[in-house]
């Protein structure tokens, strides 16, 4: 008896599943690279169909616009789009499991150059929507919030390591710390070093790491 080659149908919902997955992570970047070059305002649903070799149909499936840039920033800046925190994540994972001090600080300095530099132009288009469309203003206050915590994890691992000098802050010094953090780690910051001033990826991430020795863990 011969047996079918017939694909069983949870292999094709699988594959079906994958590809759909392929072609949303194909579209965000097309609207990442859309909206970075052109603003919000300056992008249509038609700009990113045409960058992302698909139908704007498809397009209009995976949005809508606004979700869009909002998935595309997600994606840029950490990997994936989602709402989990960097630490939860397996870049933040990897991170964590640097165990000398020094290179910890450095994969982290890394880590924020590297996600600016991917990022920063659509984290400026993000902004900018943000002053005109309410539900994009709010889902850019959760996302300054899920920022916040994003440095105060990293604030409790340089504690857990034993990287700041002196007693173990408080919580309120914690959240002090971590506000200078995301200063230092801005992406205006990199925006003003790298782009406007011409710095190197190095050069920023050797700055990055002595100014957090200096102002974080001194």
């Amino acid at each position: 008896m011969s047996m079918s080659t017939t694909p069983s149908r949870s292999y094709r919902s699988t594959l079906r599943a994958e590809q759909a997955a392929a072609t949303r992570r194909r579209i965000l970047a097309a609207a990442g690279a859309s909206f970075a070059s052109a603003g919000y305002a300056g992008t249509s649903l038609a700009d990113i169909a045409r960058e992302a070799s698909v139908s704007v149909e498809t397009v209009k499936l995976n949005g809508p616009k606004r979700e869009l840039l909002l998935a595309s920033f997600e994606q840029a800046f950490a990997g994936d789009e989602g709402h989990e925190g960097i630490n939860e994540r397996e870049v933040g994972r990897r991170i964590m499991e640097v165990g000398d001090p020094d290179e910890l600080l450095a994969a982290w300095a890394r880590f924020v150059a590297e996600a600016n530099a991917r990022a920063g132009r659509l984290w400026r288009s993000l902004v900018s929507a943000g002053t005109s469309d309410p539900l994009v203003r709010e889902a850019l206050d959760a996302q300054q919030v899920r920022r916040h915590a994003d440095f105060r994890a990293a604030i409790d691992l340089f504690v857990e390591r034993g990287m700041l000098r002196g007693d173990a802050p408080g919580d309120a010094e914690r959240d002090r710390l971590a506000d200078v953090l995301s200063f230092l780690a801005s992406p205006e910051g990199y925006e003003q070093l790298v782009e406007g001033a011409g710095w190197s990826q190095s050069e920023f991430e050797a700055w990055l790491s002595s100014a957090v020795k200096a102002l974080v863990l001194a």
